[in-house]
């Protein structure tokens, strides 16, 4: 399966990012490489993680990562995912 990034989530990304490398560049760095490379695993198995919390879909699951929520859509017909957003629950 594709891996597909909405620009939802590139932005929200984006703003994350600028606030961690505010304190460093490294760590910063580190969080992308390693959130890319744990949403790249998707595409083996996409319903590894739970139905989300957020969405009543059966085919949108929430990947959580060091405290932030990532939902994603598991398109078949298209047979690509789609990573829809990344935020930290603080009451949404």
């Amino acid at each position: 399966m594709t891996i597909v990034y909405s620009e939802r989530f590139i932005e929200q990304f984006q703003q994350i990012w600028d606030y961690i490398s505010k304190d460093s560049y490294r760590a910063a760095e580190r969080f992308r490489v390693q959130a890319e490379k744990r949403l790249s695993e998707l595409s083996h198995f996409p319903y590894k993680f739970r139905r989300s919390r957020y969405y009543d879909r059966e085919n949108i699951r929430d990947y959580v990562y060091k405290g932030y929520t990532i939902p994603y859509l598991i398109d078949m017909d298209k047979n690509e995912i789609v990573i829809m957003d990344i935020f930290k629950w603080e009451g949404r």
